[in-house]
């Protein structure tokens, strides 16, 4: 579950109180670990993983209540505040709350706040300068230039000419700290709530995606490192050919990167990004790991990824690097798609688990035997289903056709051979599916938390290449009962799978 989805009085979840309950939640079912979506400060569409930042977090999901608890904010802050659903993130209302109140948090720090205070937000500063100052700097421009990308900026900023930015920073001091101050105190609440999932003996496990946004303070601070034209647009954008998803494939329009100008440099952006990572989770997930070893090419002005074309990515060069490094890589391959023994060849060279999804196990998928528990492996993490996929009883209960490429008879057939391969009528088809991941050989067994609560389509987190109304799904307060939670306790234990008391510190 992301935190954006936990329950809590602002629009969104956050990482105050109701994160740690979450935590606690866990830790009675006896659980062992908690995943996560990328934790970056989202662009247009809302979506993590398309973030303005490969390094930064999210500024949505600063608990406002502590910041109120630090003396940041006061009681007569939150008069204006609008109501807000408990079952849904309406973006718009939450952006023109959290983002006036987050200033007036760093307003009350910059007029009044202690030595001690001070010295640890300049330490924060200095720890992160290597990405914290262009992030800031880059919010302040883009919220200054009305949200439009950073290559529609003037050309003074949008080329980083070093006296147009130096101007900006002298006049604008005070939006760029503002921008960091934000950035202090997420990082602040994340690691409490780490630590607090420590104590429980819960890891983290976060998610990398392969690419970075072409709106990101990422490419717009290197963009030597993107295939980019002149105008600062992309050249060639990346995607997936016709799958599952979609018979035109999907466009995800990230910039490629000049994997001969990363190779130059040692891979040092990557190798700081996965070591950032690596400070607020315990294991990463890293998205389209198929893509390292080669990608799909799309014409930066096409219209559908069917117009791409495979390229060779850097393949063992850049995880040689990166073990280099930082040592053995605790990561999770996202090896789902295209694969090919090229593919398998370079996750198993590096000991990466892959993964399998169960709601792919019974329909026509070439890679769907590999699902199929019975051919699992232990070096496996294993989903009832994941962000892109409808929830369990959402699968089971329509048709499938419009959504995916499957046809009325794929989808009959695919519900008869599931009947007939777990033994099920139907009843409770979400706790057959928590019982036959928890119950494999798979080292790691995941389940969505509206798989846990037998939730429908209404909980689905994203639909793959639908561009609005995704990532909305919240957690209603108290919904996750006390019946749940036993009965995943028992099936954890029943598999072996619970977890211990605490994490060494």
């Amino acid at each position: 579950m992301h935190p954006t989805s936990l329950p809590g009085p602002w629009g969104i979840g956050s990482l105050g109180r109701e994160a740690l309950e979450f935590a606690d939640l866990l830790h009675a079912a006896r659980q062992r670990m908690w995943q996560v979506l990328p934790l970056g400060p989202t662009g247009f569409g809302d979506s993590p993983y398309q973030c303005l930042s490969a390094f930064a977090g999210n500024p949505l999901l600063v608990s406002l209540e502590s910041l109120r608890a630090g003396g940041y904010l006061e009681q007569r802050d939150f008069a204006d505040a609008p109501p807000f659903s408990d079952d849904y993130v309406d973006y718009g209302p939450v952006y023109a709350l959290k983002l006036p109140l987050l200033r007036r948090a760093y307003e009350r720090f910059a007029s009044g706040a202690g030595a001690a205070e001070r010295e640890d937000f300049a330490d924060f500063c200095t720890r992160q300068a290597s990405w914290l100052e262009d992030f800031s700097l880059f919010i302040s421009l883009k919220e200054a230039h009305g949200g439009v990308a950073w290559n529609r900026w003037p050309t003074g900023f949008a080329q980083r000419r070093p006296d147009a930015l130096a101007r900006w920073r002298d006049t604008m001091r005070a939006e760029i700290e503002a921008s960091s101050f934000a950035q202090w105190q997420f990082f602040k609440q994340w690691q409490a709530v780490r630590r607090h999932c420590h104590a429980l003996g819960i890891r983290l496990i976060g998610d990398i995606p392969i690419f970075a946004a072409h709106d990101s303070a990422d490419v717009w601070a290197h963009p030597e490192l993107f295939d980019l034209n002149t105008d600062g647009s992309p050249r060639r954008v990346a995607g997936v050919p016709p799958d599952y998803f979609s018979a035109t494939g999907q466009l995800w329009g990230n910039p490629l990167y000049r994997w001969d100008v990363h190779e130059t440099t040692g891979y040092r952006w990557w190798v700081e990004r996965v070591r950032s990572s690596l400070a607020l989770v315990d294991i990463v997930r890293i998205d389209h790991f198929r893509g390292f070893e080669a990608y799909w090419e799309i014409p930066g002005d096409a219209q559908t990824a069917q117009s791409g074309r495979w390229i060779p990515g850097p393949g063992a060069r850049l995880f040689e690097r990166l073990r280099a490094e930082l040592g053995e890589l605790p990561v999770i391959a996202e090896n789902l798609g295209v694969i090919t023994p090229a593919v398998e060849a370079l996750r198993t060279r590096f000991g990466f688990p892959g993964m399998a999804i169960l709601q792919f196990a019974f329909g026509t998928d070439p890679q769907a035997p590999d699902f199929q528990p019975h051919n699992y492996t232990r070096d496996r993490a294993v989903y009832t289903g994941t962000h892109d996929n409808d929830t369990v009883v959402g699968w089971w209960s329509t048709t499938g056709v419009g959504e995916s490429t499957r046809s009325a008879a794929d989808v009959k057939r695919e519900r008869d051979f599931t009947c007939r391969y777990l033994g099920t009528d139907g009843r409770d088809i979400h706790w057959t599916f928590i019982r036959t991941v928890l119950a494999s050989v798979a080292d790691v067994a995941i389940a969505p938390v509206q798989d846990l609560l037998g939730l429908g389509s209404e909980a689905r987190m994203n639909t793959p290449s639908r561009p609005t109304g995704n990532w909305r799904w919240r957690l209603e307060p108290g919904r996750i009962d006390a019946a749940a939670i036993e009965r995943l306790r028992e099936l954890t234990v029943i598999y072996e799978r619970a977890a211990d008391e605490a994490l060494p510190a």
